[in-house]
């Protein structure tokens, strides 16, 4: 029988670990696949991105877990790509390698203000509800009455959803402790979602938008100018099922709010940001009205409108973030890559290194998308390595001693996972409730007390 393939992979969410089950399955078993992780615990934007109360959601993980369970593949975490191996160590220990880190940073707006205290990316606001341990210690100004959430995407909706429910409503999910605190605490009464275009063009799903009509706690609103809609928007919406869907619900907002709610949520089309405004802190954000011109780009009226907001989320797309000496193309944020394979600056496959998700197509699809995708990119490595018979020149094991690496296996991940569960059990709070410093997840991978 062949040797095993060895193979390492480099980020251990959907894409990472969806790449290590299609390389079980399409060879036989006969594989080795190292999971790598900078953090203590797998499973990447399933347990850091989606919404803690998208429960059915990040049941993915139990699927995901499977796949580490198997006995062709292992899971080292607290191991970063250019801080404790580099892409060389990798090649010298492995026949392949596949990049799966992901789309890790929001995109900038480019507007006046942006750095101003209280102008927020997304990500590190999810980040920080959604347990990471990098925005453990972050802190959000909540004391504030008006928010505006820039975007008209899912993570913008799961942004507004949250800012718009109790603590209460969301102590039986898994954000950590701390977080329920300052929740509680939270003055928020209103909340101003912004999209540059129109409601045709809005990037949500129709399954996310009716949840925020759905909040107990909570009014909308959208106004009936917004919702006009031009000729290529009301065909767009009469062939595509779910802009036909997104319009349906949006209508639905264009009423009267419900009277008798204690938080308020302001749906606001065809307004592109131009300003943040404020001397030391975040103390307001001046909109242009927008339209489409004939070629369906969105451009600017020259009527401005200002919002009193003490806090601005911005949610404009995510984009990767280069890897050391791995080609990237700064204009796509993403590796440059024919099917998974590499590609150098002259167009060439780049021998031995692949990609899978994000960073390979760009923050698109949903977590399931990641699944063909990584088929696609495993295929073509194991076309690569058919014939070829170079072995590696060390082990991974060797090399991680010798550096003292304090790495966290998937037994240590297991003591974090149990002890997350114990928590909750003594809070009375739902199924797990997250540990988010690294001290305390650490801790609890070795087990301690």
């Amino acid at each position: 029988m062949a040797s095993p393939v060895l193979v390492a992979v480099i980020g251990s969410g959907p894409a990472g670990i969806y790449a290590a089950e299609a390389l079980v399955k399409q060879t036989d078993g006969n594989v080795r696949v190292d999971v790598f992780d900078r953090l203590p615990t797998p499973y990447g934007l399933v347990r850091y991105g989606v919404a803690p109360d998208h429960t059915s959601i990040k049941s993915i993980a139990n699927y995901l877990r499977r796949v580490l369970e198997n006995p062709a593949v292992r899971f080292f975490g607290c191991v970063e790509l250019g801080r404790d191996l580099t892409r060389a160590d990798l090649l010298d220990c492995y026949d392949a390698v596949i990049y799966s880190t992901g789309a890790m940073v929001d995109r900038q707006m480019r507007i006046p203000g942006e750095d101003l205290p209280g102008s927020i990316a997304a990500t590190d606001f999810v980040n920080w509800y959604c347990g990471h341990p990098d925005a453990a210690d972050h802190s959000f100004d909540l004391s504030v009455e008006e928010v505006a959430v820039i975007g008209v995407g899912n993570v913008a909706v799961d942004v507004v959803r949250i800012l718009a429910k109790t603590a209460d409503e969301l102590r039986s999910t898994d954000v950590p402790e701390q977080v329920i605190e300052a929740l509680s605490k939270s003055r928020v009464r209103r909340v101003h979602m912004i999209g540059r275009r129109g409601p045709a063009q809005a990037k949500f799903t129709t399954k996310e938008a009716r949840e925020l009509g759905e909040l107990p706690n909570a009014s909308i609103h959208v106004s009936a100018e917004d919702m006009d809609l031009d000729p290529a928007s009301a065909e767009l919406a009469e062939k595509d099922r779910h802009v036909r869907g997104n319009v349906k619900v949006l209508n639905a907002w264009t009423g009267e709010p419900a009277p008798g709610r204690a938080r308020h949520i302001d749906v606001r089309f065809w307004r592109a940001p131009a300003e943040i405004l404020g001397t030391e802190r975040v103390e307001g954000l001046k909109l242009e009205k927008t339209a489409l011109d004939e070629s369906g780009r969105v451009t600017g009226t020259g009527e401005f409108e200002t919002l009193p907001v003490g806090l601005v989320l911005r949610s404009v797309g995510y984009q990767s973030v280069p890897l050391d000496g791995v080609p990237f193309d700064e204009r796509s944020f993403t590796v440059p890559n024919d099917g998974g394979r590499i590609l150098a600056a002259d167009g060439s496959p780049v021998p031995r290194e692949y990609v899978a998700g994000w960073i390979k197509r760009g923050p698109s699809g949903v977590v399931g998308t990641n699944k063909s995708d990584a088929a696609e990119t495993v295929r073509n490595l194991l076309a690569d390595l058919e014939g070829t018979d170079s072995a590696p020149k060390r082990t991974i094991e060797e090399l991680l001693e010798a550096r003292g690496l304090p790495v966290v296996s998937y037994a240590d991940w297991l003591n974090l996972d149990a002890a997350e569960i114990a928590l909750a059990r003594s809070l009375d709070r739902g199924e797990r409730v997250k540990l988010a410093r690294w001290e305390a997840m650490t801790s609890a991978c070795r087990g301690d007390e």
